[in-house]
């Protein structure tokens, strides 16, 4: 379900999909110029803040939960850096506490739904995540236990499903291919935030940005050098892959091979929020700048790849 309204004269821009329990509400907003310069799409999956009322009544310690599932304004980096570099842009509205985009639709922690279900359910990869309590719907945080009062229902579950995981992933599918058919190659940069880590050994400062490829598969490595190499000449301390590879975002848009890269982004909080974590601090801003010059940068390691021609233009 998708309804489009109008933006700019000179943007593309519309609402998608619903947020079950506020169904005037859409679960994402895409934003692109009419003549995009660039060919990057800057995806923000857990930036989403409207919370039904229903929702926050469910919660066990809503302000809590909320705060430790969010990728707080993590949607104000991305919408930033996508108007000073000309990428496209596409960000959730739904909150991470009601369904998770970057999980696979099978990653379903049945325990917590009431209610009809499979007759039979994968105890594998698929679900490996529900199973530690961050699955398609977070059921438990480290040190604070279950984030819900009660079971949802299943009706609930499907309505998410419907209303938030499947618009919001065709819509991103859709406009990577329209990137890639006009510029030749694409990239997805999903961008999310991270807690500070702890020191690895061997380390002064633990890492501020986590870039993720799926170790390799989701992303060309000639652009993941380049984000590298452009993060270190800036004096940030980043890792890669470890300990954050990406997730079901990269495993199903990432197709180097088809010309679409996909990689993720994780920023550390303390880079661009107050200590507590919860609003914006004096940082933000030369963090957006920090990022968008990174996107430029593999905006151009992106379009040298389609110059190249070193993939088959299969069919999508």
């Amino acid at each position: 379900m998708v309804d489009r309204t109008p933006f700019q004269s000179d943007s593309r821009r519309y609402d998608g999909g619903f947020i079950s329990g506020a169904r005037d509400k859409s679960a994402f907003t895409f934003t692109a110029p009419v003549n995009q310069t660039i060919p990057v799409l800057i995806a923000a999956p857990h930036g989403g803040r409207t919370y039904p009322e229903a929702v926050i009544a469910g919660m066990r310690d809503a302000g809590y939960s909320a705060l430790r599932l969010e990728d707080r304004f993590v949607d104000t980096l991305a919408s930033e850096t996508a108007r000073l570099t000309g990428a496209a842009l596409l960000v959730a509205k739904a909150p991470r506490a009601m369904l998770d985009l970057n999980r696979d639709r099978d990653d379903v922690d049945w325990g917590m739904v009431a209610g009809d279900r499979p007759i039979s359910t994968r105890h594998s990869q698929a679900n490996r995540r529900s199973r530690s309590g961050l699955g398609l719907i977070p059921r438990r945080l480290a040190g604070s236990g279950e984030i819900w009062k009660a079971p949802i229902d299943r009706a609930e579950l499907d309505a998410r499903i419907e209303g938030i995981h499947r618009p919001y992933h065709s819509c991103l599918g859709r406009e990577l291919a329209r990137i890639r058919d006009e510029w030749g190659a694409a990239l997805l940069v999903d961008l999310h935030s991270m807690p500070p880590l702890k020191r690895r050994f061997g380390q002064e400062t633990p890492a501020q940005f986590v870039l993720g490829d799926r170790f390799g598969a989701s992303c060309s490595s000639a652009i993941m050098g380049r984000a590298i190499h452009y993060l270190d000449s800036r004096g940030t301390v980043v890792a890669h892959n470890r300990p954050y590879s990406g997730g079901f975002v990269l495993d199903h848009h990432g197709a180097p091979m088809r010309g679409i890269h996909a990689m993720q982004v994780e920023v550390c909080r303390s880079t661009y929020l107050d200590p507590a974590f919860e609003q914006p601090s004096a940082n933000l801003p030369g963090m957006v700048n920090l990022l968008a010059g990174l996107v430029r940068e593999l905006a151009g390691a992106t379009t040298q790849l389609a110059s190249k021609g070193d993939f088959p233009q299969a069919a999508e």
